[in-house]
């Protein structure tokens, strides 16, 4: 039989029709435990990586409105939080370049690849000369690095959770995957303390004029240890089971928009997801600004602003593998909705907490909120993984999810800062999380349950 023998065979099995698994197709030979641990850590130290670099970034937007745009007006956080926006921007372009070669060459080199790509555009943000020095030249260069690092954080996430589930038993595929969910979370925790220990040593004057700078510069070191753990893993094994059948998509960018299945679960890939963007970027990423700049008379000083988002990062950090373990048990679906009705109740009570300015109450505020976003964190990019083949799933995959981080995440920063302006209204992102939970709750009701089930192959 050819290869395009096997492609019409394919294509002619029932696996056409919408939830149901081709694992003829893959022929997969599952990996024994210990590669499945070394994948799963390989993952997660590169998610860490990843989103210590890409996270820091919001983490410090204060300093970088002074440095790099001029003075700490609102106008210059203004546009700094453009520069957060166009890396959102240029996710798309990363995600449809990086998921056709890692639907054709393979997820392992890929990956390894991109944690060298950001960390050097991270690393070159701590290096660009104050707008006092360069002038308009400054803010030019730091938009175009965050133009890289959204490339590739857009080729990024749809990876390393390919590359992990891939690898990772059809019982406890969740679980696995959750570590990579939670390799982020310890990475805006360290950048939140190695920031908060900043701070305290060198004074808020420093911080403003140089200290910012430190954390950037981290990013070398930390892209050399992730991208030498990763180069050391083997391709996945339903990935070279595509390469022995010789059934590797020959343009999987056309075979993933060109298939009704394939653009229905795209779909998906963009509204499930609407509750990742404020719960990850506002509560975690965003939250700092928020504390320092939005709260008014109650505004806190950037080392407890610090010091709260850290809880709530310690919070989702227990919980995510939990969650997981229970949607292993449950489901998907379950677990999901769960997670979007518990936000859509806590969001205005608790961001009520937060607007009090008391130190104690803002920290229950956030950790009940990241308690609440632990199971969509822990899910939702399982139940995106396991909707596409593995011939087309680092494609699609990272087509509809970098659509719905442009969306409903990247736009947070700046839409937050302006909303917040012009209404005086500090309850906005509460509203926002609302809104997008009952979003994804909606979506819910459009997946189909994908526990247990074998990864489909083709």
């Amino acid at each position: 039989m050819t290869a395009s023998d096997r492609l019409d065979t394919t294509s002619a099995r029932p696996e056409a029709v919408p939830g149901q698994f081709d694992t003829a197709a893959a022929n997969v030979v599952s990996a024994d435990d210990k590669v499945v641990r070394k994948a799963t850590f390989a993952g997660a130290i590169g998610s860490f990586v990843e989103w210590y670099d890409y996270g820091i970034y919001g983490l410090l937007v204060t300093y970088l409105a002074i440095d790099i745009m001029g003075e700490a007006e609102a106008g210059n956080l203004f546009l700094t939080n453009v520069g957060f926006l166009i890396s959102f921007v240029a996710r798309p372009f990363g995600s449809v370049i990086c998921g056709y070669l890692g639907d054709k060459i393979g997820r392992k080199s890929l990956l390894a690849t991109l944690l060298v790509l950001i960390s050097t555009a991270t690393a070159a943000i701590g290096l660009i000369p104050s707008h006092s020095v360069i002038g308009i030249a400054a803010p030019v260069l730091l938009v175009l690095l965050r133009v890289l690092q959204g490339f590739s954080a857009g080729g990024e996430v749809a990876g390393a959770m390919s590359f992990v589930g891939e690898y990772a038993p059809d019982a406890r595929r969740n679980y696995m995957m959750s570590f990579i969910a939670v390799g982020s979370f310890i990475a805006l925790m360290f950048g939140s303390a190695f920031s908060a220990i900043l701070i305290t040593a060198l004074g808020d004057d420093s911080m403003t004029s140089w200290g910012w700078r430190l954390p950037f510069l981290l990013a070398v070191p930390l892209g050399y240890i992730g991208f030498y753990i990763r180069r050391r893993l083997e391709e996945t094994p339903h990935f070279e089971a595509l390469r022995e059948q010789r059934t590797v998509a020959r343009n999987p960018l056309r075979e993933a928009l060109s298939s009704p299945r394939h653009l229905k679960a795209i779909g998906l890939t963009i509204f499930l997801p609407a509750l990742n963007g404020p719960g990850y970027y506002l509560l975690f990423v965003y939250m700092p600004t928020y504390l320092k700049t939005s709260l008014g008379e109650h505004d806190f000083s950037m080392l407890r602003a610090l010091m709260v988002t850290a809880f709530s990062l310690i919070a989702i950090a227990i919980c995510i593998p939990v969650m997981a373990r229970l949607s292993d048990r449950i489901g998907r679906k379950p677990v999901l909705a769960g997670s979007a009705v518990a936000m859509a109740a806590v969001s205005y009570p608790m961001f009520r907490l937060l607007t009090t300015g008391e130190f104690g109450l803002a920290c229950i505020g956030t950790i009940v909120l990241a308690i609440a976003f632990s199971g969509h964190a822990a899910v939702v990019h399982t139940a995106l993984a396991e909707m596409f083949p593995t011939s087309v799933r680092y494609s699609a995959y990272s087509i509809g999810f970098s659509i719905s981080t442009i969306i409903f995440g990247g736009s947070a920063p700046l839409l937050m800062t302006e909303l917040i302006e012009s209404t005086g209204s500090n309850m906005i992102p509460a509203y926002a999380s609302i809104l997008t939970a009952l979003i994804t709750l909606a979506t819910v009701a459009f997946v189909r349950e994908t526990r247990g089930r074998p990864l489909a192959g083709h």
